[in-house]
């Protein structure tokens, strides 16, 4: 006698183990106990699927036996592949969350050191306007490629402070010649 028992579990295409225990009852009849277990599932909600109970004679588990376990035990088996499926992209989430964080966390901290550093030198330059020394505040003065963000405002306090310079060579108010 030939079965085809194992082809057809084969056929059934679960993932996981199948667990099958038999016991015989006094009357005849038979107790079938089928559990399908994914150990690669992280959720711990799979414990919780119930075992598939048949009861009956030996010639009824013979007949209706594939019949009754297909649709429960590929509905559990498809349960725990989405659940394990899920927990995973859970997980990818939380990390992409943690690093989305941590990004906006080293984006804010440098925004916050870049605005120091420029509010520093523009302090430093507006000291050295007081005392009236210029050149050096127009030295002092953050450099607008550094600041794109404040570029218009540094090149006007650079006009202001080029006015304080001494006069050039090429102004319209000096003499033409001078005589030694």
């Amino acid at each position: 006698m030939q079965t085809n028992f194992f082809r057809q579990i084969g056929k059934l295409n679960l993932t996981g183990d199948l667990q099958i225990t038999l016991r015989q009852g006094a009357d005849n009849s038979f107790v079938l106990s089928v559990l399908l277990n994914n150990e690669q599932c992280g959720d711990e909600a799979r414990k919780t699927i119930p075992p598939l109970n048949l009861r009956g004679t030996a010639e009824d588990l013979d007949n209706g036996f594939f019949e009754n376990i297909s649709t429960p035990l590929q509905t559990a088996s498809g349960l725990m592949v989405d659940m394990e499926s899920f927990m995973k992209q859970v997980e990818q989430a939380k990390k992409k969350s943690a690093m989305e964080k941590e990004k906006s966390d080293r984006e804010k901290k440098e925004k916050e050191a870049k605005d120091k550093k420029y509010s520093e030198a523009l302090q430093k330059a507006e000291e050295l306007e007081k005392e009236g020394k210029y050149k050096d505040a127009w030295s002092a003065l953050p450099k607008g490629s550094e600041f794109p963000e404040y570029a218009e405002k540094i090149r006007k306090k650079q006009d202001e402070y080029e006015r304080h310079f001494a006069p050039s060579l090429f102004s319209e108010n000096q003499p033409q010649s001078t005589e030694i």
